[in-house]
């Protein structure tokens, strides 16, 4: 999984805000009550007329928020990475390297329930045909998250912590998706050390 980002893809929230004060609560509600389905029901059973039923409240009251469920997972995942983000913050100190960010983020990842799940059936489900809204904004994500990894790497390359013979993009991006794949491995089989095998690049890229 990408590392959670400074601030969040897009600069409003997916679907409907809602206009007043309750408006905002009852969306924030919904979402909450959505996250639950999706761990109980996993990415099949998480439809709008479920999670509308789960609430008690009817299928065109849903639509208001989110008018499809790419939306509403869309929205759940934002609202699962607002909560992941201030566990990263409350714990992650500011100058680590981008190999050990990206261990950091990955460690907080498998902490949240449901976290890596739903990241993995919503990058799966962006390369299918009508996800356009989910392909755009995980193109845009990864754009980001491998500019910040760079960012990082050209640091320790300066710094002469990381070999300066490699390009910082190339690896930003090869280090990306070292960290989704072994994520992946990780939901199939919990066994697998996430930590301690990603974080192997950091001898691996020593001058």
């Amino acid at each position: 999984m990408p590392p959670a980002l400074d601030r969040p893809a897009y600069d409003a929230p997916i679907g409907r805000r809602g206009s007043y004060s309750k408006g905002v609560a009852r969306r924030q509600e919904i979402l909450d009550r959505a996250l639950e389905v999706f761990r109980e029901r996993g990415p099949e059973g998480t439809s709008l007329r479920r999670v509308a039923e789960e609430i008690g409240v009817s299928h065109g009251a849903l639509l208001h928020y989110f008018r499809s469920r790419e939306q509403l997972l869309l929205a759940l995942y934002e609202h699962t990475e607002a909560h992941r983000r201030d566990l990263r913050e409350q714990e992650e100190p500011r100058d680590l390297g981008a190999t050990e960010h990206l261990v950091a983020a990955a460690g907080v990842n498998v902490r949240v329930p449901g976290f890596v799940q739903l990241y993995s059936t919503l990058v799966a489900g962006s390369v299918e045909e009508g996800s356009e809204e989910t392909r755009d904004y995980f193109t845009r994500r990864f754009e980001r998250v491998r500019d910040l990894t760079a960012q990082r790497l050209r640091r320790q390359q300066e710094a002469g912590e990381v070999r300066a013979d490699l390009d910082a993009d190339a690896l930003a991006a090869l280090l990306v998706a070292a960290s989704d794949g072994l994520q992946t491995q990780w939901l199939l089989d919990p066994e697998i050390d996430l930590e301690d095998t990603l974080g192997m690049f950091s001898e691996l890229l020593r001058p």
